[in-house]
Order: C-alpha cells, then sequence, then structure tokens
C-alpha cells in the first residue's frame, strides 16, 4: 500500500512504461491527475464527517426526495485536498438513492448549511411517503459512521477518453494507449480502500462503464433542460463541469452500484448547490 499521492503516481508510471507506454505519454497523462479527497468508514485519518444522520436542516429547507447518504464538515478538509471551489465551512449533505432510474439526473441531491445556521433534526424516512418496507429495509443498509479521510489522487481510468482540456487526447474511440494506462492505474496501489467509499473531487468511476460517469450526468442535464426542469443555462461541454461526489456503495442488495454528484463549475463557485445533478450506475 502506498502512503503519498506522489508515491501512487511514481508507481503509475513504473507500471504503465512496463505495459509498454512510451514514458513521454505517461507523463503528460499525469498532468490529468487531480487531488481528491477518499473518505471512508476505515483507517487512522481525521474524522471530517459522517455516513448516515441524524438529519439536520435549516428550517426553510424542504424534505429531501432521497435519503441522507452523508454529510461532510467543510472546515475540517485540508485547503488542498481537492481542486474544487467549495465552501470554506459548513456541511455539506449528499442526498441519492442509489437504484434509481432517471433520465433527468435527479437520482439526488445536494444541501450546503452553512456554519452557525440554525438547523432542525427531520425524519430521516420522510423521503419514503408512500411506507414501501422494501425501501426502508434497503435504507436501513446504508452505512452509518464516522467518515475518516484519506488525501488521495486521481487520473482518468476510462478507456474512451474525452477531456477538452487535454488536446493532445486523440477525440474518440480514445486515446491510443488509453486503456493500457486506465488498466496501470487501476493496478496502481492505493492509501485508500475503493470498497464503500466516498470521494470528492477527482475523476468518477462506475464498475462497469468506460467512459466518464459524468458524461452520463451532462446528457441527462441537457434532457432537463429541454423538458424545462431546470433554470438557468447547462453547458454541453463536459469540461465546464466538475465532479463533486461519488459514492461506491459496496452494501448488500447493492454491490457495484455507484452514485455521482456533478455540477458546472461556475454553479459550484456561486454555491448554487440546487443546480447539482446525480446519477447513478447498478449493474445488479
Amino acid at each position: 500500500m502506498t502512503s503519498e499521492p506522489s508515491d501512487r503516481l511514481t508507481s503509475f508510471r513504473a507500471e504503465a512504461i512496463e505495459r509498454g507506454v512510451p514514458a513521454e505519454d505517461v507523463d503528460r497523462w499525469t498532468t490529468l491527475a487531480r487531488p481528491c479527497a477518499t473518505m471512508t468508514l476505515r483507517g487512522d485519518g481525521p474524522v471530517v464527517g459522517r455516513f448516515g444522520g441524524p438529519l439536520l436542516l435549516p428550517a426553510d429547507v424542504p424534505d429531501q426526495p432521497h435519503p441522507l447518504v452523508a454529510s461532510v464538515d467543510l472546515a475540517a478538509l485540508p485547503a488542498d485536498v481537492t481542486d474544487l471551489p467549495l465552501p470554506p465551512d459548513g456541511l455539506l449533505l449528499l442526498f441519492a438513492w442509489p437504484e434509481d432510474e432517471t433520465c433527468y439526473g435527479d437520482a439526488g441531491s445536494v444541501v450546503h448549511v452553512p456554519a452557525g445556521t440554525p438547523v432542525v433534526e427531520r425524519d430521516g424516512n420522510a423521503w419514503n411517503g408512500s411506507g414501501f418496507e422494501e425501501y426502508e429495509e434497503m435504507f436501513g443498509r446504508f452505512p452509518e459512521g464516522p467518515l475518516r479521510l484519506t488525501a488521495d489522487v486521481s487520473l482518468p481510468h476510462h478507456h474512451l477518453v474525452e477531456l477538452a482540456e487535454a488536446p493532445w487526447v486523440e477525440s474518440l474511440p480514445g486515446h491510443p494507449h488509453a486503456e493500457k494506462l486506465t488498466s496501470a492505474w487501476d493496478r496502481t496501489p492505493s492509501s485508500s480502500d475503493f470498497r464503500g467509499s466516498l470521494q470528492l473531487g477527482g475523476y468518477s468511476a462506475e464498475e462497469v462503464v468506460d467512459v466518464d460517469p459524468v458524461t452520463g450526468v451532462v446528457s441527462d442535464a441537457l434532457r432537463a433542460s429541454d423538458a424545462g426542469k431546470v433554470d438557468g443555462p447547462v453547458s454541453s461541454d463536459v469540461a465546464d463541469w466538475v465532479l463533486l461526489a461519488d459514492w461506491h456503495t459496496d452494501i448488500e442488495g447493492w454491490e457495484g452500484a455507484s452514485v455521482h454528484w456533478a455540477v458546472q463549475r461556475d454553479d459550484l463557485a456561486a454555491r448554487r448547490f440546487d443546480r447539482v445533478f446525480v446519477t447513478c450506475c447498478w449493474n445488479p
């Protein structure tokens, strides 16, 4: 196991070169690296939030249509642990239901509660207004407990790479060495356990898909805009979007499911968390 993001990049470089990727291509690929915060229930890192409740919201914020997944204490995060323009403090509440099927990027939501804002405890099951027992049972399997932080690093690990900010990357079906590079990254030891992790920033991933999940979020957001379900502009350029969070559930009944919260960078800088779009992938 590696202990530092720079160690992982060094290991990746050696692995990719061993697989036959020219050193100059490996070095250019690593320029795409983004810092990210990986949080799990395991390890000995500092506590920066928690999986599960209690659900605390300001009185004027409506109940969310999906259950609470986690809350992150933004003030507890080191300033450089991601490259996202996050608020400096407050709680970031992430909501989602991993088996939602939607074409509008509304499989979840995000609420930012600024530090010092009065809150009231809500019914954590209010989202299940119909009282479906199977939903309640599945929600009971959501993880609970303190989230411990590992400062990590993220690289694209999709065989079909669409990164407008990397002009040297060829157009689809991908850079000629994309498969070797992504396979090398997947084989590089990480300082954190991917299973059950919640990731802030970096690049997104799904178990069975070889394209960037943020691309799917953008497609859903555009459909929502065309359907009149969104106020404000929605960019079709994936380069205008960032991954806010990824959750790899690793819970009974949802093994392999992943949830992706993404937002336009300008909206994130403007604290427009109401414009976060959420999708999920599940291969039952």
